[in-house]
C-alpha cells in the first residue's frame, strides 16, 4: 500500500470504529431512564393490598364521627385529594392500611378519638392486550383475572389468532418476564399455564402462519394497490370536474338565460 494512502485508510478505520461503538447515555438521559417496574411512579400489588393510584377514588369515614368526617374524592393528577379539615394532602402510593394510619395521625389534632375507615375504588389500574383480537388496547384491571379470561374478553379472531402461542409480557428494566401460553390446552382441561394477569401486563396474541403469510402478501402488494387507488381517485374526480358525469339524465342543461340547450 502506498505511504500516501495509509493516513487516509487509518482515518477511515477510526471513523468507522467510532461510529460502531455504543454510546452511553448522558447524565440528563440517565435521570429519565426507567429503573423500576413498568416505569410508573406509584407501584404495588393491588391484589395483595390495594394501593392508591392517580384516577382512583378514595372514600373515608370516621365511624365515631360519621356526621362530621365523611368524604369521597378522586385522586388528582398530582396524587392529591382535598379532605375535610386537612385540605390538600398527598395520597398516591399509599396502601389502604398506610393511608388509614396517616389519616388517623392527621385527624388526631381535631378529634380526641377516631376510627377512620378507608375504601379505594380502583380506576387507574390497567393491563394491555394486542394482536389478533377485535378489542385490543388498554383494559381496566379488575383483579383476579386469568390469561384465558383476558384473551376471550378481547374476542380473538377465529381464523387469524394463534391461541397456541399467546405471550404474557411482564416488562421490567432489570428482570423482564415473558411466558408463552397455549390457550388451546385449556379446552382439554389443562390449566397449568392459566396464569393470573397482573396490573400493567401486556398480552400479545400472534397471528397464525397462514395469517402471517396473508399479511406478507398484503405488504408486498400495498404499493401497487395504493397506486391503483390513487389513479382511480384521480380519474373519478377528473371526470367530475370536466362534467363527464351527467346527473340530469334527459332533463337537459340550462344556460344563463334559463333556456335549454
Amino acid at each position: 500500500m502506498p505511504r500516501s494512502i495509509r493516513p487516509l485508510v487509518c482515518l477511515a478505520l477510526f471513523v468507522v470504529s467510532a461510529c460502531s461503538m455504543p454510546s452511553s447515555p448522558d447524565k440528563r438521559t440517565l435521570q429519565y431512564l426507567n429503573r423500576h417496574g413498568f416505569g410508573n411512579r406509584y407501584v404495588g400489588n393491588a391484589e395483595e393490598e390495594n394501593y392508591v393510584s392517580i384516577g382512583d377514588t378514595i372514600a373515608i369515614v370516621d365511624v365515631i364521627h360519621p356526621e362530621d368526617l365523611v368524604s369521597s374524592q378522586k385522586v388528582d393528577i398530582d396524587g392529591t385529594v382535598l379532605l375535610p379539615e386537612l385540605g390538600v394532602i398527598h395520597v398516591a402510593g399509599y396502601t389502604r392500611s398506610d393511608l388509614r394510619s396517616v389519616l388517623t395521625e392527621r385527624y388526631s389534632s381535631f378529634y380526641s378519638e377516631t376510627d377512620i375507615q378507608v375504601q379505594i375504588a380502583a380506576q387507574g389500574k390497567k393491563y394491555f392486550i394486542f394482536g389478533e383480537v377485535r378489542a385490543e388496547g388498554e383494559k381496566k384491571f379488575p383483579g383476579d383475572l386469568t390469561i384465558f379470561e383476558a384473551v376471550w374478553d378481547a374476542v380473538p379472531h377465529p381464523q387469524a389468532a394463534n391461541l397456541g402461542r399467546v405471550r404474557l409480557i411482564r416488562p421490567d428494566p432489570v428482570d423482564p418476564l415473558i411466558i408463552t401460553v397455549n390457550v388451546n390446552d385449556m379446552f382439554d382441561g389443562d390449566s397449568t399455564f392459566n396464569v393470573l394477569v397482573q396490573e400493567r401486563d401486556i398480552i400479545y396474541v400472534p397471528p397464525t402462519m397462514l395469517a402471517s403469510f396473508a399479511y406478507f402478501i398484503g405488504d408486498l402488494l400495498f404499493p401497487v394497490t395504493e397506486i391503483i387507488r390513487e389513479l382511480s381517485s384521480a380519474i373519478f374526480f377528473g371526470q367530475r370536474s370536466s362534467g363527464g358525469f351527467n346527473t340530469g339524465r334527459g332533463r337537459g342543461n340550462l344556460n344563463n338565460s334559463g333556456a335549454l340547450f
